[in-house]
């Protein structure tokens, strides 16, 4: 910050054009460099697919072992959840590999896991707890669960 930024005596002066562009670079270089909200969330998102992915692989196998009648029907609703994690994890790296975002190393100090990432030339640390993991978990599960509940009361009544 300039030692004339806010100062309203200054705004009616003149500026050449030249001048004003490379200001204003400068300034957009400096927060382009700076990681955003919604890359946050991505870098979170991109953090918690793969356990997502892992934890409904596991209870699709569970359901394929079991006696239960409806095991085809939940075997179905899991893996109509599973390709759609995979499907999100797939559009998610593609975002972050065009946004110049690299996520790194995983590292558990206390009850925090550290991911180490690499936003435009800067790197940086991403920490969650383990009880963050798991409710954010659940809240996307819920949410893939509500989508594939939503699908199905949509698919067309067949009429008697």
């Amino acid at each position: 910050m300039s030692k004339l930024d806010g100062n309203e005596r200054w705004k009616s002066k003149m500026l050449l054009t030249e001048h004003v562009e490379q200001y204003e670079q400068q300034h957009a270089s400096k927060e382009s460099k700076i990681i955003t909200t919604e890359e946050r969330t991505m870098i979170r998102d991109y953090i918690l697919l793969p356990h997502m992915e892992k934890m409904v692989q596991k209870s699709i196998t569970d359901v394929e072992y079991s006696t239960n009648i409806l095991k085809r029907l939940y075997f179905l609703a899991g893996q109509k959840i599973l390709d759609q994690i995979v499907k999100d994890l797939y559009r998610l790296r593609r975002e972050l590999k065009k946004r110049n975002i690299k996520i790194l190393t995983e590292e558990q100090s206390d009850l925090i896991v550290y991911h180490r990432y690499y936003c435009r030339g800067y790197e940086e640390r991403f920490g969650m707890t383990r009880d963050v993991m798991r409710s954010e978990i659940s809240v996307q599960l819920t949410k893939y669960s509500s989508g594939l509940a939503t699908l199905l009361k949509e698919y067309p009544k067949e009429t008697k």
